[in-house]
């Protein structure tokens, strides 16, 4: 019998250490998307607050990474897409966002796993 699949959000560093350079923040976003075939193979659906975020900013006409549209929508979308997930997945160096995404993901009950060998089959 396998448990049920769980959708887990994979948070790691974005900006931190970066200076803010786009192929730096590129790096960034593509370590974190390593593990999302890992996550689906296991049976879950593995999800990136960037993936929600990135086309909204640019909808909505952020211009810059910390622009005013950025801060608004970048840590909040995927504070929401919290209620959605059963866990996080928290990769990567210090970073004050993916911080952000444990607690939060704690104080909403959620599992909190830091390598993949925690994650159970789904």
């Amino acid at each position: 019998m396998s448990n049920k699949p769980m959708m887990i959000l994979i948070a790691g560093p974005y900006r931190s250490g970066t200076n803010d350079d786009p192929e730096k923040i590129a790096a960034n976003v593509h370590f974190m998307e390593s593990f999302a075939v890992p996550i689906f193979r296991k049976g879950h659906i593995p999800v990136l607050g960037e993936w929600f975020a990135l086309p909204l900013l640019a909808l909505a006409g952020s211009k810059e990474t910390g622009d005013e549209i950025f801060n608004e929508i970048f840590h909040p979308i995927a504070v929401r897409l919290l209620d959605k997930c059963d866990a996080v997945l928290r990769v990567g160096g210090p970073s004050s966002g993916a911080d952000l995404m444990v607690s939060t993901a704690k104080e909403k009950g959620a599992k909190i796993f830091f390598s993949l060998d925690e994650i159970p089959e789904g």
